[in-house]
Parts: structure tokens; sequence; C-alpha cells
């Protein structure tokens, strides 16, 4: 695993959960562990409490917390990093009892979202959410911020640097937020656009490192960063795709999914996410080498089914077939296809299904077209898809794919 491009020295880490039996916590840690690695982390080690819940004043037990605390000193650990999302008290408590700085999970992505954003759109969404998950936390950046400030023009008389900072995040939030009110006005007008012009969607949605900036490069030659890292894509790509049978649709790349990704983040992505709510068609990619595939399929289901997209065509596809051995679990229901989008395997078959799961707007048809209408056949081979072409004596015969509505207005000429 890489880190990002990083001059200081990476920060030594240790991992804290709680196991409330709720879910798999050794699986969480693992995943705890790759985002800090993704965020340039090294470390030292994974400490899992089995509790019915969290501590209200640390989170972990007391006893532990003192564990903890001795083999941070001993190991010259620069950082804790907490499997959940901690109150700004419980944050607070930990720090003035170890004296090392504490963070959590949803901290912990805001941070590898925010080095990812390449976009205007991406880092605006990352500041807002960040922004807003800091909002509550800023009585507990201690006493340096309840100082009472100077700043000529910038605060009310003897307001706090507490409150000042409270007031300018407020500010900053309602101005990020216009912002994204004016891209969402765009990409509404593209899609509006696309739509008055008849072009289909197909959307990649899944976990993160599932291969679905991949997948598009596979299919599109799109050029999209495709790389070994989770959330190695936070902006929208979109690619014209053209199918076998010779319709054009435009693949949409999306950002991927965690187990429980933070609500901040799935409120500011959301006109990101909404690419997949309006497409036509939707790939839910998951790697089908991971031994969590099937809880990966169902996290993306839910967060589909939350943005009103249970309805419309969704297809599993298992990616990374090559990796398996032969063995890998189906999914439960639905349709599915399994694929290699490095290797190429089952593509098309999944092409195949694109296909089928589009509202027909296209038929095979044999046609007997009249010399004196040739100029229909020079149509039929840019619009279309031509298959056979025979010159006869009574007319130049076609087998094609062609649109319905060029059928419905030549029904004359269908043999």
């Amino acid at each position: 695993m890489e880190f990002y491009e990083n001059s200081q020295e990476p920060e030594v880490a240790v991992l804290v959960g709680i196991d409330m039996g709720l879910y798999n916590a050794q699986v969480s840690m693992d995943e705890l562990e790759e985002l800090a690695r993704t965020a340039g982390a090294v470390i030292a080690a994974k400490i899992i409490q089995k509790r019915d819940k969290p501590d209200s004043a640390t989170y972990v037990g007391s006893g532990r917390l003192e564990e903890i605390k001795s083999f941070t000193e001993a190991n010259d650990v620069d950082l804790l990093i907490f499997d959940g999302e901690l109150t700004p008290s419980q944050q607070r408590n930990i720090e003035d009892e170890t004296d090392i700085r504490v963070i959590d999970r949803t901290t912990l992505i805001l941070d590898i979202f925010a080095a990812r954003a390449r976009s205007n759109e991406g880092k605006i969404q990352v500041e807002l959410a960040q922004l807003k998950y800091s909002l509550p936390r800023l009585g507990g950046k201690g006493a340096e911020m309840s100082r009472l400030g100077g700043g000529i023009g910038t605060r009310g008389p003897g307001e706090s640097k507490l409150e000042s900072d409270r007031r300018h995040i407020h500010r900053r939030i309602q101005s990020l937020q216009e912002e994204l009110v004016q891209i969402a006005k765009r990409r509404e007008n593209l899609r509006a656009r696309r739509e008055k012009d008849g072009i289909e969607t197909v959307a990649i949605v899944g976990y993160t490192n599932a291969g679905k900036s991949t997948l598009m490069n596979t299919l599109t030659n799109a050029g999209v960063l495709a790389e070994n890292k989770l959330f190695a894509t936070l902006d929208p790509t979109s690619r014209a795709l053209t199918l076998p049978d010779g319709r054009t649709v435009m693949l949409i790349d999306t950002v991927g999914l965690v187990r429980r990704l933070p609500h901040q983040l799935v409120d500011a992505f959301r006109s990101t996410l909404e690419e997949a709510a309006n497409a036509t068609v939707i790939l839910n990619l998951c790697d089908a080498s991971d031994e969590c595939c099937t809880e990966h399929l169902n996290v993306t289901m839910n967060l589909l089914a939350a943005l009103g997209c249970a309805d419309k065509p969704i297809i599993s596809v298992l990616n990374k077939c090559d990796l398996c051995g032969g063995s890998f679990v189906l999914p439960a229901q639905g349709e599915f296809v399994m694929i290699s989008a490095k290797t190429g395997e089952g593509l098309g078959n999944l092409l195949a299904k694109i296909q089928l799961s589009l509202p027909p707007t296209r038929r095979k048809a044999e046609l007997l077209i009249p010399y004196n209408e040739g100029g229909l056949v020079s149509y039929i081979r840019e619009e279309g898809v031509l298959i056979k072409e025979d010159y006869r004596a009574d007319g130049i015969y076609v087998k094609a794919v062609v649109d319905i509505q060029f059928l419905d207005k030549h029904k004359d000429l269908i043999v």
C-alpha cells in the first residue's frame, strides 16, 4: 500500500475499537488499518475491547485506557485512532489521560477525502463535511479557544475567540452550501440535456477499491486514476460507451463506499451519489476475492435504497474473479455477472446484461429498401448497426439494428 506524497515522517498510530456484537469488529478494524495506511500512518498495534456499549467518558474502560497509555509511552506513539465516532468530551478526556492526539474513524475518512479531492466540487464537499463535523468539537480545543480576541472588524464586543470561530464556520458552511446548490443546478441541466438527447446512463457504484475505475478504463479508455488505494476516485467521471448493438450510453464512475460511511460524507456527496440515483442502469461492483464480498454488496444496496433506487435495474458485478481460484459467494438474489476488469474476462456478458436492462430503443429488423431511397442505407450505416447488406433486383436488402422510431416511420420497408 502506497502512502500519499508527504514530506513529513509517517505518524505511528494505535488503532482502538470495541466489540459490541453489532458487526464483525475484527473485519472493521482491518478496514480501519487499511484506511490509516492509506492516510500515511504506520500501525503499532490494534486493540479491541469487548463491551456492551462505549464508555460515556472514555469510549473504552478506564483499565484498558491505562494499558493503552502505557503502550504508547513505551513505543513512541503519535496518534490514537478509534474505530467509531467519538463525542467531543470522549476525545478530550482520552487526550487528557494519554497526552496523545486522538481522532476517530470519521475524522480519518474525512482526512483521506481531503487529500484525494481534485475537482472544485469535490473540495467544496469535503470542506463542508469537515466543518460540519468540527463545529460541535470546537469546545474541546483547549483554553486558547476561549481567549478574548481583538481582530479589527471580526468579532463583537467581548466576544470570545471560540464564539468568533463558530460564527466564522457558520458563515463558511452557508457559503459552501450555496456553491453546491449552483453546482447541483449545473449538474441537473447536464442531466436534463442528456435526457433530451435520449442518452441513457449507466452508473458504477460499490465499495472502495473494488475496481470501479479499472472497469471504467477497460470499457472506455477513460484514463481514470486506478490505484490499489481506498478512495482513489472521489470525483465522478463520465465517458461514452458503445454497446455491441450500437447504442451509446454514458458510463459514470462514482465515489467508493465503506462500512458505516459517515453521514456527513453521505450528505456532502449526495449530489455526486445522485448521479447513480438518476442512472438508467446501476452496476453494483464488488471485489469477489474479498471474503466480505456479500456484505459489500449489501452496504451498497442499502445506500441505493436510501437514495430511492430500489426500483431501478441493478446488476451485481463480481469483479476480480481471476483472483478467486474458482471459489466465491454468489449474490442471494437479483441479476449478477462475474468479470475481471483487469483481464477482460466476462465483459461480453456484462455488456449483454446492460443491453437487456436498458429500455428498448432499438430492434433488429430486415428491410428491403428501394434504390431510389438508398440514402436510408447510409443513415442506417451511420446511426444503427448494419449486419448485412445485399443488392437485389427489387432493392437493397438490409439486416440491421435500428431505432424503433425509424422502423415505425418506415414500416412498409420491413420484410
